[in-house]
């Protein structure tokens, strides 16, 4: 595997987290400018709308599961274990983010939105053994 195909699935991972930040800090603007929040939003964001809660409730959950994708590609790589296995395993983990995160930004439909989260959860864990059998085995 090359570095570019081990590396493109998290670099699509950090462009999510941006893209969800600008998202989160233009939903929140209207209500800034039209003074409908004022500094009580620094303390609590329930003051702001719910599409700007949505926006701020998924960037952070941008920092929760992917943190441990982020960390177990750097460990791929330093290691030497990455595989086309991992490869397309990364690829389903950060489909199923831009699905969790397009539906939480959006419809907000907890069923879709737990099932994508679901589907990357298990499929980071599947990684996380893959990972360490491999080293633990020595494979």
């Amino acid at each position: 595997m090359t570095v570019q195909m081990i590396l493109l699935p998290l670099f699509v991972q950090v462009a999510l987290t941006f893209f969800v930040l600008f998202l989160t800090g233009a939903r929140r603007m209207r209500p800034i400018r039209e003074r409908t929040v004022g500094p009580e939003a620094a303390l609590d964001d329930s003051c702001f709308p719910p599409p700007a809660r949505q926006a701020a409730n998924n960037l952070r959950n941008q920092f929760e599961v992917p943190v441990l994708f982020y960390v177990l590609t750097v460990l791929v790589l330093l290691t030497r274990k990455a595989d086309l296995v991992f490869v397309i395993l990364a690829w389903v983990f950060v489909l199923s983010r831009i699905v969790h995160a397009c539906v939480h930004c959006t419809s907000n439909d907890v069923r879709l939105r737990f099932s994508a989260y679901g589907v990357g959860a298990l499929v980071l864990l599947v990684m996380w053994v893959l990972y360490a059998l491999a080293i633990l085995l020595n494979v």
